[in-house]
């Protein structure tokens, strides 16, 4: 991987970005697009996106999008005593959160938590044990009273994340929270600099965006493709890598890690942009893999495709083990091969296209 770029992914990684409170990693995003983009432009809720000119007025407006949010917590209550009660922001997995460390993000800068973990040797096991309810977690922050809370600048309504980081991994993997999905937002910054640094540019304009908002109904996709007014779009997300033991392939699908881009076919998903993508593949000896979508995709694909008068879209996803938790799992062969991919079919989309069906 070029050092600039690798340098820029961990850095993304690590910027923390719940939903609802992205700008720090925007900020990180934009930043970076702005060495090679034409333009870099935001929304007032904090989507991002950044053009690469094409060559040809009449050709479209291709947008290829990742979301730029992640999970997390949120302070709900603060007691007498100085703990707090938090709430999800998005699809958080509470059943793994006991005795894990929280950054909290308040008015005087970041605060370190730790949510609680009464011993094994006192807990009430004599009914068996289930994991507590997010309502049940408690989480202290070295506090001994409210008013001491309220003097570390915490107060309820304030964001927090959990402390750990990405990592290199195994032979060619990346371990971390938060791949879902902002390596999706490096991998569109990466696409946007292959095209604008070739030698030959697109004929096609190029719209990279990072949109916020996704992990609770992808809002932000929304709102910056009613404004851009692409002509069509290639949404990036992650999906469930399911080769990892127990996980019923006759249920959730079988998808490799390592396997190659994943694409998605049926609902919100365009056939004629599905049969280019896998056209491009076979041409250029990228292994797909196949999904199927029966009702919605779960992703920001179902927030943009309806938008105006319609928007052809498909969804290419990069395997992930472990979704919504502190180990999510990429190979970096996918990632680059997801790269390629995409930069493929935004050259391949020459003036007067449309993928519009005929009847």
């Amino acid at each position: 991987m070029d050092p600039a770029a690798e340098t820029f992914l961990y850095e993304l990684l690590n910027t923390p970005s719940p939903t609802g409170f992205e700008v720090r990693g925007q900020r990180v995003w934009a930043k970076r697009c702005r060495e090679f983009a034409d333009s870099v432009e935001s929304d007032a809720y904090g989507n991002a996106w950044a053009t690469v000119k094409g060559t040809d007025s009449k050709a479209p407006r291709v947008m290829i999008e990742a979301h730029a949010d992640e999970i997390g917590f949120i302070v709900k209550y603060i007691s007498d005593d100085g703990f707090l009660r938090v709430d999800r922001i998005g699809g958080s997995d509470w059943a793994n959160a006991r005795g894990r460390r929280l950054t909290f993000f308040g008015d005087s800068g970041e605060v370190l938590g730790i949510v609680g973990n009464t011993a094994i040797h006192i807990r009430d096991r004599k009914d068996g044990e289930k994991a507590p309810e997010v309502h049940e977690l408690f989480v202290d922050i070295g506090a001994t009273n409210a008013a001491e809370v309220a003097e570390m600048g915490i107060r309820v309504g304030h964001p927090a994340v959990y402390a750990d980081s990405a990592i290199p991994f195994g032979k060619n993997q990346i371990v971390g929270r938060a791949l879902d999905n902002r390596i999706g937002g490096f991998i569109i910054s990466e696409v946007t600099r292959r095209l604008a640094e070739s030698d030959a540019r697109p004929a096609a304009t190029c719209l990279a965006l990072n949109a916020v908002q996704e992990e609770i109904g992808g809002y932000g996709a929304t709102m910056a493709a009613y404004h851009i007014k692409p002509d069509f779009c290639l949404v990036l997300d992650v999906t469930h890598a399911t080769d990892s033991p127990d996980i019923k392939h006759q249920q959730h699908g079988k998808v490799t890690l390592g396997g190659g881009p994943s694409i998605t076919h049926g609902t919100a998903n365009h056939p004629l942009m599905i049969q280019r993508l896998i056209e491009l593949a076979r041409e250029h000896g990228i292994p797909l893999q196949h999904e199927s979508s029966s009702r919605f995709t779960g992703t920001d694909t179902d927030s943009i495709y309806h938008v105006r008068g319609g928007i052809p879209c498909a969804l290419i996803s990069l395997p992930l083990r472990y979704m919504h938790s502190i180990v999510e799992m990429a190979d970096f062969g996918d990632v680059e091969k997801v790269i390629q991919l995409m930069t493929l079919f935004v050259q391949s989309v020459k003036a007067g296209e449309t993928f519009a069906v005929e009847i």
